[in-house]
């Protein structure tokens, strides 16, 4: 429920209350999930911040109820309605848009846009890819995007990519400290790998991944950012752990069979080290399934792990939503 003060210029609306050092992060995983109120205002309470929500969500603690600015409206960037997304100069419209020619005539008149896509397929098969069709512009699939402070050349037909995960990648890289090893177990072209590289050069990030334009982009992403400090491993990432051992952080972004390579991830974790795994997951059983899985696989191992925090990162699709769970292994 939300109601106007007297004075007509605060709304009341459901907010979520969070600390100043974790509002950004919040912010946009409110905005990912489609939940935060862009007409109110965010306000600070001390050292809290209060995010204004249209509904309410699931992990992000007890919502209360507070009095918010009512913020100007503008209108919608160059007149566009509709959900595209863009990577570096290369807009890309969803595929269940019905206007995408309409839309690709408005982004390509962006200085901004050099080339337009629409997707004609979900992402799939082994390589997470998708198919699209050309709308405006140049006739290409290779970007240069910019990202945390790195730069990650890529062809969005040929290798997995999301610039949605850009809050997530920076939240992970902010736990890792200096010598970390760090074991990023499909690493794309490198955007959690070369992250953390860059922000801790001592560290010894080793980056896996089976697509092999994936790895070429990698080599060359790890060029580009001057890096010296990641190693890189074609292949299945089952095989490709061989020899590494006392992991202190080990990242699992294969949401949708990460579950299958754990008992892979804990055979070179040192204890007390922290795996981030990623899922998706219904909304009737966000966590609690996924939780129960980890904790057998463990127990199979004869490891036991402690979870440390577990969060919505996207919705995905109608009632499913990529979450991630990290846990400490003893």
């Amino acid at each position: 429920m939300i109601s106007f003060n007297s004075q007509g210029k605060d709304m009341e609306s459901l907010c979520v209350r969070v600390t100043k050092t974790s509002g950004e992060i919040t912010r946009q995983k409110l905005i990912d999930l489609g939940a935060i109120d862009k007409n109110l205002k965010i306000k600070q309470d001390g050292e809290n911040l209060l995010i204004p929500v249209l509904k309410q969500v699931e992990g992000f603690g007890e919502l209360s109820k507070d009095d918010f600015e009512i913020l100007q409206k503008e209108e919608p960037l160059a007149g566009i309605v509709g959900a595209y997304e863009i990577l570096g100069d290369i807009a890309i419209i969803d595929q269940h848009e019905s206007d995408a020619e309409g839309m690709a005539d408005t982004l390509i008149k962006s200085n901004k846009i050099r080339t337009v896509l629409q997707a004609e397929s979900p992402i799939e098969g082994e390589y997470r890819t998708r198919k699209f069709s050309f709308l405006a512009g140049e006739k290409r699939t290779e970007t240069l995007y910019r990202e945390n402070g790195c730069r990650y050349l890529l062809d969005v037909a040929m290798v997995y990519f999301t610039p949605r995960l850009s809050t997530e990648r920076m939240r992970i890289a902010d736990q890792v400290k200096e010598r970390d090893k760090v074991v990023d177990m499909f690493a794309g072209v490198g955007p959690f790998s070369i992250l953390i590289a860059k922000k801790f050069p001592s560290s010894h990030v080793i980056a896996i991944d089976k697509n092999p334009v994936a790895i070429k982009y990698l080599r060359e992403n790890v060029r580009l950012n001057k890096v010296k400090n990641v190693e890189i491993r074609e292949g299945d990432a089952m095989e490709e752990v061989r020899g590494i051992q006392d992991a202190d952080r080990i990242i699992m972004n294969l949401p949708h069979s990460s579950i299958e390579f754990l008992d892979t991830a804990l055979r070179i974790i040192k204890k007390g080290g922290v795996i981030h795994l990623y899922a998706i997951t219904h909304e009737d059983d966000l966590f609690e399934g996924t939780l129960e899985k980890i904790g057998n696989i463990a127990q199979l191992a004869d490891f036991q792990v402690i979870p440390l925090d577990r969060r919505i990162v996207r919705p995905y699709a109608p009632y499913q939503y990529n979450i991630c769970i990290d846990f400490k292994v003893i």
